[in-house]
């Protein structure tokens, strides 16, 4: 309804009849570059004697801050992880058993193998163990302060034993 109002207004100011200024009041004029609509608005800034927002460095770090950027960034790695896997997997020759045997004949130590495997397994085990713990939070459980760093600390530990148990298979 209030759209029906607002148009005959539109068409007055699209045709002319009142000025440019009184229908569009802060447009900006179409030859600025992205430059200059940057200076504009740190000179604006500047005289207004604002103070600026707050940045990350003010910040001091808690262990769920760092779990949750480290959960997304698991869960990005495990995405591309997939997606590279899959991509290898069609475009490069030979099949799974002979890019196994072609690791197998690189007679690689077996600390770099449980490593690797640690490796490939722990963000994958984290990712797991803190959504579970995310899926708790949506249930209302697990919110106080001091139950968040109780789940944190479980998480990395089950992460951990988890990741050590995959690796030793």
């Amino acid at each position: 309804m209030a759209a029906l109002l607002w148009r005959p207004v539109g068409r007055y100011c699209l045709h002319g009849h009142l000025s440019p200024r009184l229908c569009i009041r802060n447009a900006v004029p179409l030859g600025t570059s992205a430059k200059e609509e940057m200076e504009r608005f740190w000179s604006k800034n500047a005289g207004s004697n604002r103070p600026l927002s707050p940045h990350i460095t003010i910040y001091s770090w808690s262990l769920p801050m760092a779990m949750s950027i480290v959960h997304r960034g698991t869960g990005v790695a495990l995405s591309a992880g997939v997606s590279l896997f899959g991509l290898s997997a069609l475009l490069l020759p030979g099949n799974f058993e002979s890019h196994l045997e072609l690791v197998k004949s690189l007679s690689l130590g077996p600390v770099l193998i449980h490593s690797a495997k640690f490796a490939l397994a722990f963000p994958l085990m984290y990712h797991t163990w803190n959504g579970i713990r995310h899926l708790m939070w949506d249930l209302g459980k697990g919110l106080k302060v001091p139950q968040l760093y109780q789940s944190g600390v479980a998480v990395l530990l089950l992460s951990v034993l988890s990741s050590v148990g995959l690796a030793a298979m």
